[in-house]
Parts: C-alpha cells; structure tokens; sequence
C-alpha cells in the first residue's frame, strides 16, 4: 500500500488518509476479508498520528468499506449493491411535487422554486460561534433530555420575541417543536380525527395538504387573494359544513407571498367566534417581516388562535427549533403527545438558537437578510415586468413571487427551465388536489444568478407562431 500525503495542500490529513484508503478498495486492489495494515504500522508509514489513522478507520467503517473486529484489527467488509435509484414517481402527479427539491441528482441545477435561502447568506459564523459555547457549557446540554414544554431558557427568550410582535404569552403558554411541520403534525394528531372537516387555502402549502390526507381529514379549499383568504368562500363554506380548523399563512403566504389585511383579519376572528373555528396561524416567515404587519395572535382575545413559528427559514433547516403558542389546556395535551412520540426535543439545538437570541447576534443576522431580501425582491419585480411575466401580488416582504407567462404552460416552461440548468417547483404542487397550474413559486433569493436571469427572459418571450 503506497501513496503519499500532500501536507501543504488545504485538504486536512485524515480526509486524504480515508479518501486514499477508499480508493485503494473501490479500485480492487483490497478484496473483501482483506485485512488493513494496524493503526500503529500505517500512522510509522505515513508519519501521522495513531489518532489521524483511527479516525480515518472510523470513517470508512461508518460509510461501510470496513468493518471492525474487536481485538483482530480493521478488514475490507462486503459491500452489497444498493437499491436502485426510483426514478418511477413522475414530476407532481402524487400531490408533493416539491419533495423533487430534496432528491438526489439536481445538484447541479438551479433551485429556482425551492423553499431556503442559500447557504452563504446564513450567519455561518455566528452559529458556529454559538455551537462552540453551548458545547463548552453546561454538560448536560450535551447529554440530558430536554423538559416536554422545552428549554426553559429558550422559552423565556421567545416570550420576548413575542411581546414585540404584540402577542402576549407567558413561558408557560409556549411548547417547542422539531421545526413548523413537527408542530403541524401535533396539532393535527391531537385536533382531528379521521372524517373531520378543515378549511385550507389554495394554494398553500403542499406538506400540510399530506399531513391531513395521511390523517384522513378532509379538506375545503380557500382561494388566497391579495388580501388574504377569500372571505366569501369561507362563509360560504361555514354556513354548509362544520369545520373544525381554518390553517393560515398570514404574512408572505407560501407560495403567492401575499399578506393579510386588518380588515380581513377582524372578519376572520369574528367567524371563528360565530363558528366555533379553531385557526392555526402558521408564521413561519416571521422573521422576515419589514415594517407594520398584521397577524391574527395579536388580535385574538378568546384563544382561538393558535399561533406557530420557526427558525428553519432564517437560521438553519438542520437544527429543527420550532415552537407554538396556545392556551395551557391544549398545551399540556399537545406536551404529552410530543413525549410520547419523541421523548422531547434537542437539548442542544434549543441551547444552540438560545444563546444566538440572548446575545443578539440572531438578531443582527435577520436584519442582515431582510435587507437582502428586499433588495432581491425590488430588483426581481422589475425584471419580472420588463421580460413579461405575469405576478399574482407585488409582496411587501418574505422570499417568494407569485408569477406566469401568459399563455404558457408548465411543460414549456419547464423545457426552457432546463435549457438553462433551471429545477421549477410547478404551481400543481401547491395546489390541495394537485391541479396543474401555469403559475411557478420564485425564490427571489435565487433570482439574480445567471441561470435565472437567461431562464426569465426566454420563457418571458412570444411563442413561436
């Protein structure tokens, strides 16, 4: 076995080490039951420490080209074909379109539709930062459960945060979630039974429309105007049927970016109280908000709204912090549902985003982004317009555009998109009953790359008579 280690390279020791090592076996020169020089014989050769070999093993025995065997040493270990790839399930016919977004093979594309900011305009420094305090602190950070409301540090930190926005809730009225969907799924379990009735708007967000077909709830769609959800049609819909649930983007709707009006959101409490309608207020997009704004917490004085936010969009997708706010009755249900289904959430992540909160670089990050966003958004806008698409809404804030180019449908829209190494998220997914849609959701964070601008302006052009 002889390959040499480049020391002035960027690459760090153990990467080479492993990398080599795995190229020796995937070129067959190492057959399965071989057995792989002891840590001490291979660290004397590559004049390395014994630790830089060890880690170097455990990395290989973790991706499955070794095995361990206690006391004999390190072997090659059989490696079994995997599954192959399913590319059988088409583009948006199973209602969640967008899970394309996470599969593998588009890594080279352009996510023009997708639901993330990029990675470097995230505050990597400072999460860093404060991953490393938590980390050096106290050890049961690392080790123990957390509480079933959530860390009470956490806690404490979001009564503030929330008390800015208006919304009044003690310590004690907030449960912490693994992210906005985990706290979706609690409320469902713990709200419905199969066979209720909910109302839901259209478009909306595709992952809550699974959520309620895998509970066999059923849905009743809302059509989401400007101003918010289409008040007509809910009257419409309470005075035919008995929903339990109304579920609400209010501010930077996903996907149309709109957001709600006072005048709507007054009428929408009215309604719940003459309806007895529980509203779950999804506001995932918080964070992103610029100036006045309107949410249904703020003004709910019967507890009828239960209100829902995360940190995925702004800080991090990896770290899953999430939380809720309801009334102690439903909390305490819903604390014992989280128990028992996850025994709680991560101790470390809630220390993690607590000590960004409480030393304010969180803070400083979101306002960092929304200025970035706006100036996207701005610039997007205009571009939209001059290259002849077509927006639903010019958003006052958040991350996405509403848009179509008249008389084009999804298909050509998508053969150009891939001309232009472009991956779309069509209008079908965000639609209750998958229903195709010449309508596309548009990051504007993505908006700007070259791809991008080529793919707006020729999709923007006439079709060829």
């Amino acid at each position: 076995m002889h390959f040499s280690l480049d020391r002035t390279g960027p690459a760090p020791l153990v990467q080479q080490l492993t990398d080599h090592l795995q190229a020796w076996i995937d070129q067959q020169r190492l057959r399965p039951g071989a057995r792989l020089p002891s840590i001490r014989a291979l660290a004397r050769s590559q004049a390395v420490s014994a630790s830089c070999v060890i880690e170097a093993y455990d990395r290989l025995v973790a991706s499955g080209w070794l095995e361990a065997r206690h006391g004999t040493g390190f072997f090659v270990a059989e490696r079994k074909p995997g599954p192959p790839a399913d590319d059988t399930q088409p583009w948006g016919e199973s209602g969640d379109g967008n899970w394309r977004q996470f599969r593998e093979g588009h890594d080279e594309l352009l996510k023009l539709g997708c639901g993330w900011l990029p990675s470097n305009w995230r505050a990597a420094t400072e999460l860093a930062q404060a991953v490393r305090q938590v980390s050096r602190g106290a050890p049961q950070d690392l080790f123990d459960y957390c509480p079933p409301l959530g860390l009470a540090s956490l806690r404490q930190q979001l009564h503030k945060r929330l008390a800015q926005l208006g919304i009044a809730a003690g310590p004690e009225h907030i449960l912490t979630t693994h992210g906005a969907s985990h706290g979706l799924d609690l409320l469902v379990r713990t709200l419905l039974r199969p066979g209720d009735t909910v109302l839901v708007e259209n478009p909306g967000y595709y992952n809550l429309y699974n959520l309620l077909r895998q509970h066999q709830v059923h849905m009743l769609p809302v059509p989401r105007t400007a101003e918010g959800p289409d008040l007509a049609a809910i009257e419409t819909l309470l005075a035919t049927h008995k929903p339990r649930c109304l579920f609400i983007n209010s501010l930077y709707q996903n996907p149309t970016g709109t957001s709600l009006t006072p005048k709507v959101a007054y009428r929408l409490l009215e309604l719940a109280r003459e309806h007895d309608l529980r509203i779950v207020e999804d506001d995932i997009y918080a964070d992103f908000q610029e100036g006045p704004a309107t949410r249904l917490a703020t003004l709910d004085s019967e507890q009828r709204v239960i209100y829902m936010a995360s940190f995925s969009k702004t800080l991090s997708s990896s770290l899953r912090v999430g939380y809720l706010v309801a009334d102690p009755a439903l909390l305490a249900r819903l604390a014992e549902l989280k128990m028992v289904s996850g025994i709680g959430t991560s101790r470390f992540a809630e220390q993690v985003v607590g000590q960004m909160l409480a030393n304010g670089s969180y803070r400083k990050s979101v306002q960092r982004l929304r200025v970035r966003l706006g100036q996207h958004m701005a610039k997007l806008l205009g571009q939209l317009e001059q290259a002849g698409w077509q927006v639903f809404c010019e958003p006052c804030g958040g991350m996405f555009v509403w848009a179509r180019v008249p008389g084009r449908d999804f298909a050509s829209l998508e053969q150009v998109a891939r001309e232009h190494a472009v991956l779309l998220t069509p209008g079908s997914a965000f639609d209750y009953q998958g229903t195709p849609s010449s309508w596309l959701r548009i990051n504007v964070a993505y908006g700007q790359d070259s791809r991008a601008q080529a793919f707006l302006q020729h999709a923007g052009r006439p079709l060829p008579s």
